[in-house]
């Protein structure tokens, strides 16, 4: 897929909820918990675009059956 200008390569958290489908509490427990990476800059917290794909790709694995 081409990069486009356009394309965001960070989200404030309202962005993330709304570019996932994620709730703002789940993303904040996820951020405290080290499972999902984001960044301080200023006094603007910041989900990078492929920290959140990487988040969201590592549900989508299969588990391992037992």
């Amino acid at each position: 897929m081409p990069f486009n200008a356009t394309d965001k390569l960070a989200y404030r958290i309202d962005e993330a909820v709304k570019a996932s489908g994620l709730g703002r509490s789940f993303l904040y427990e996820r951020m405290a918990e080290g499972k999902l990476r984001s960044v301080k800059v200023g006094g603007r917290r910041l989900i990078m675009r492929s920290d959140l794909l990487d988040f969201l790709n590592q549900g989508s694995e299969p588990k391992p059956s037992q």
